[in-house]
């Protein structure tokens, strides 16, 4: 009687290990991924997904394990040999160099020459196919990256991810700026990859788009794997009790509310950025949803409000009080704040403590004459710390140490200090795993409970239709339509965006 053949695996991860001083981010973790086969990494912020994949790309060096890359040894010295050795990763924050161009960026370290000559018309001609497969054609190749869109800027990060032809493609939150179109896209090229004996691994909080495109998934909790399986033969509450431990419910509360006085008008606003005018209403205790795809105007909406993009014409009244141009910090005055997509670009001081992060809209009650007080504004900082559950040392660590989901968690937390009565939340669960998603969205319903008055941007309609009282929807600039977000689907809301009729 013969024995069945072992499985041939295209990534094998054994026993892997890794201490960072007294803590444990792996604990004797394993992980197989077979060729052609999409496997979801599963887990909360900080349960050491990240870790497990800078061990695989060779950026970490584990304490412990071993790994195999179809069948032979595997162990890179730097995230430049894993690439080589056919392993390439596409991280939630982007690697881009925003001064040179999607060309550029693209070819950086894959130059093709020939007689000591670079190849660029070759180069150029795999690069737009790319870009065309991709279904972004209109990306033009000599635009720098500092002047596209987060979501453009994502798909040329996928783009110079799938030059390389790996054997194992690592894709990290790789939607969490893409629109359902473009997330549509990705998941046909990604059935593509699949097809040709590509393996991937795929890391997302976006539950109902993993068991949409996975063919298993492994979770990870506190370092260590709780459990895998085929993603068709386990239900999301399943997978959400793996990550947390326990089972969620109710992930979008809902409370009764009557909206107030207006709090916010925005009649004729414009600026460059801005395609064409708009003008809403936003009231106290009300949640207004901005619906569309990537570039539709929601963004430069709210840049142009808070005063990062000047005004052309328009007025924004708040609290009854009229005026056309403003600086972010007189928005602030004014009892505004703002969460900005672009979290280490704008959203947070990279280089800054978590106590200055958190504080630094607001340092009124730290004044002492010409001083500030440290403890204070540290021992307040600690108390948000806590309150939002965020995984640090304590607040004088530096916010560009923290996961990205727990540098989301410090932006959060500085405009929960701030105690803004208007809140602009641009993508404000981007990266942010199930059980602070449930966190946030219960925050933002107290916060509209409180009376506070609620701009929210999402590329993810669910939440949208489950947060929101009204849902404005973008088209090409234009604000198209706005109605109660019991009127709106899911469909209702891509046609809308797509079309540009409401």
């Amino acid at each position: 009687m013969t024995r069945p053949a072992a499985p041939v695996w295209a990534l094998e991860m054994r026993a892997v290990s890794k201490r960072f001083g007294a803590t444990a981010a792996l604990d004797k973790v394993d992980f197989e991924l077979s060729p052609g086969e999409v496997h979801a990494l599963l887990g909360e912020n900080g349960a050491g997904k990240s870790t497990l994949m800078k061990v695989l790309s060779g950026a970490v060096r584990p304490d412990e394990g071993e790994m195999r890359l179809d069948g032979r040894p595997f162990d890179p010295a730097g995230p430049l040999e894993g690439r080589r050795r056919g392993v390439s990763m596409i991280y939630q924050e982007l690697t881009l160099a925003p001064h040179l161009t999607v060309e550029e960026n693209i070819l950086l370290g894959r130059e093709e020459h020939r007689a000591g000559f670079l190849r660029r018309r070759e180069a150029r001609r795999r690069i737009a196919e790319a870009l065309a497969f991709l279904g972004h054609p209109e990306i033009a190749l000599d635009a720098p990256i500092r002047r596209l869109s987060v979501g453009a800027r994502q798909v040329v990060e996928i783009c110079r991810a799938i030059l390389d032809r790996s054997r194992v493609l690592v894709m990290d939150e790789p939607t969490s700026s893409l629109t359902q179109e473009d997330t549509e896209r990705l998941f046909r090229l990604i059935r593509k990859l699949r097809g040709e004996g590509v393996g991937v691994i795929y890391i997302s909080h976006f539950l109902e788009e993993v068991r949409v495109v996975a063919d298993r998934y492994t979770v990870l909790r506190d370092g260590r794997r709780r459990g895998s399986g085929a993603i068709a033969e386990t239900s999301l509450d399943d997978l959400i009790q793996l990550m947390v431990g326990r089972k969620m419910t109710d992930l979008f509360p809902r409370q009764n509310r009557a909206p107030g006085e207006p709090l916010l008008s925005v009649d004729g606003l414009k600026s460059a950025r801005m395609a064409e005018s708009v003008g809403f209403l936003l009231r106290r205790g009300e949640i207004l949803g901005l619906a569309g795809l990537v570039g539709s105007g929601r963004t430069e909406t709210l840049r142009a409000l808070f005063g990062l993009d000047r005004a052309e014409r328009g007025r924004v009244a708040v609290r009854g009080k009229s005026s056309r141009t403003g600086t972010p910090w007189r928005r602030i005055a004014q009892g505004m704040g703002m969460l900005s997509e672009d979290r280490q670009g704008e959203g947070l001081a990279l280089g800054g403590s978590l106590t200055d992060n958190i504080t630094l809209s607001r340092l009124g009650p730290y004044r002492r004459r010409p001083f500030l007080s440290r403890r204070r504004r540290s021992r307040e900082a600690a108390r948000w710390v806590e309150a939002l559950k965020i995984k640090a040392r304590g607040p004088d660590q530096p916010a560009a140490q923290l996961s990205g989901g727990n540098q989301q968690k410090v932006v959060l937390a500085r405009l929960l200090h701030q105690d803004a009565d208007i809140l602009l939340l641009d993508e404000p669960t981007r990266g942010i795993d199930v059980r602070s998603k449930s966190q946030i969205y219960g925050w933002i319903a107290e916060l509209a409970a409180r009376g506070k008055a609620i701009l929210f941007v999402s590329s993810y309609f669910p939440e949208l239709l489950g947060v929101c009282d009204r849902i404005a929807v973008f088209h090409r600039g234009r604000l198209v339509a706005v109605r109660p977000a019991a009127e709106w689907t899911d469909e209702g809301l891509m046609a809308a965006s797509m079309t540009g009729k409401g």
